[in-house]
């Protein structure tokens, strides 16, 4: 079968692989149905980006696209690599510009039926103390440098230090909210200047907090380890490290473009711009992105104790009543080093340390992993994949098929159908917040552009997304979620 001009071959209902070719240094995969690669794949640029990031230096085993596959910054968004760290690279386009941009799901004791009057009243109060929106500020009080860079290095525990939650919360954070090895001094002073005010703010796009109804179970026994029930609400937050982490990227990517003829590299796409993991460029932008990585998770940690707090302040409850807690939160746009065991071209098999990129595409370490809480030891870890605000979002479990084959990766969300001008068009003359609240979908946002935007016919159904990596036994389906009430930017 030929795909946006690249002949590929089945590996199975679900895989699809484009055979290494011209300068090609591994394989590109593909996670799909034939439906999805004839329908929405073909002819997207995205498949020339997968081709393209197979040309990385020291690339192992498969340059891979998820399900949720489209068009990104030198990498697809939805692309997985993992780089050799002594003779690979590590490339900002393989991260992205909203660094650590993750899912936070918390749990609480309330059912739909107890306070499903009130959730228009708490849509309005959630919206009121988070700010959203582009340049979104003063969700906290406007840090000065000094505090700035200390979240820069200790992550979501400075939130907790300073009464935005609490010790167990970092438990159940990917990293525990912390990279080590997070260098302020790798990051401007620009980059500095944009974060001092956007602590715990949502921002705009499609960042969004919901309050979601547990729909659907799935797995009764996992969900139960995830302390999830059918009609349940839940919390779910999607942000990332805001203008700092964009700046960072934006930094990195000028000084690597123009070092590219240093290293002697010589790129299909200049978006692809790199550097040797062990270089003094490919140090400095590893410590910086750490260091966006952590000030996104204090940022989503800080943005939950605020839910919190308005859960119970709107609903006249207490803490115990409310039940709330944090049930994981995980990155997608990041590069971590990790072990793996790779596969060498000989066949032979070989524990390796690599930079992993997940470009739009999120962690699914599997039971057992000494990398996860020991509440999930025996589920493995939570992997948490948003929809579009009228549909619904799912729950997944990691498996040991994804430490095999996607270096521990799973897909991230729906993925865009309509670029945001062509869902512009297409929302003319709609009354798109009145057809969500005939769903029982009360919406708060900034404007109505921002709604028109990111409308459900936006997006793939990220059901057939999940239904892929289900199927492929990447992650395995524990929950469906229904947004019953959701703010934006």
């Amino acid at each position: 079968m030929k795909i946006s001009g690249y002949e590929i071959e089945k590996i199975h209902d679900y895989l699809w692989e484009i055979p290494a070719q011209d300068g090609m240094l591994a394989p590109g995969r593909i996670y799909a149905t034939e439906n999805m690669l004839r329908n929405q794949i073909s002819g997207d640029e995205a498949v020339r980006q997968v081709v393209n990031v197979a040309h990385l230096p020291g690339i192992q085993m498969y340059s891979i696209a998820m399900p949720d596959i489209h068009w990104g910054y030198g990498f697809p968004i939805g692309g997985v690599a993992a780089t050799d760290i002594e003779t690979g690279v590590i490339s900002p386009g393989g991260v992205g510009y909203d660094i650590n941009c993750g899912v936070r799901l918390a749990r609480t004791n309330l059912k739909l039926d107890d306070v499903e009057k009130r959730i228009p009243k708490l849509v309005e109060n959630l919206f009121g103390n988070i700010p959203t929106g582009v340049g979104a500020s003063g969700a906290i009080r406007k840090l000065s440098e000094k505090e700035i860079r200390k979240i820069l290095v200790n992550g979501s525990r400075w939130a907790v230090e300073n009464g935005f939650g609490s010790e167990n919360d970092l438990v159940f954070t990917e990293e525990n909210g912390r990279l080590e090895g997070a260098d302020p001094d790798a990051v401007s002073r620009r980059a500095i200047e944009r974060g001092a005010d956007q602590a715990g703010t949502l921002g705009s796009g499609n960042h969004f907090l919901e309050v979601d109804l547990v729909e659907e179970i799935y797995d009764e026994k996992i969900a139960d380890i995830f302390g999830l029930f059918k009609g349940q609400l839940v919390i779910l937050i999607h942000t990332g490290s805001r203008g700092l982490g964009y700046q960072v990227c934006d930094d990195y990517l000028k000084l690597l473009v123009n070092s590219e003829k240093k290293f002697g590299f010589n790129l299909p796409d200049k978006q692809l711009a790199c550097a040797p993991i062990k270089s003094v460029e490919g140090k400095d932008y590893l410590n910086a992105m750490k260091a966006a990585a952590n000030f996104a998770w204090n940022n989503r940690q800080i943005i939950m104790h605020l839910a919190k707090k308005t859960l119970i302040e709107t609903l006249s409850i207490s803490q115990r009543e409310l039940g709330f807690e944090l049930v994981y939160d995980v990155c997608h746009n990041i590069a971590k080093i990790e072990e793996h065991v790779i596969t060498e071209k000989d066949g032979s098999k070989k524990l390796k340390k690599v930079c992993v990129h997940r470009k739009g595409a999120t962690r699914a370490f599997p039971p057992g992993s000494r990398h996860i809480p020991e509440k999930y030891k025996e589920s493995g870890q939570p992997v948490l994949i948003p929809g579009d605000m009228g549909r619904y979002s799912f729950v997944l479990a990691g498996s040991e098929s994804a430490m095999k084959e996607t270096f521990g990766s799973s897909c991230h969300g729906a993925g865009r159908l309509q670029s945001r001008h062509q869902a512009l068009k297409s929302a003319k003359g709609k009354d798109i917040i009145g057809e969500l609240k005939n769903k029982g979908i009360t919406v708060q946002a900034k404007g109505k552009k921002t709604i028109a935007e990111e409308m459900p016919g936006a997006y793939k159904d990220v059901s057939e997304v999940v239904e892929v990596i289900h199927r492929a036994g990447i992650s395995n389906k524990v929950a469906k979620l229904k947004p019953v009430g959701v703010i934006k930017g």
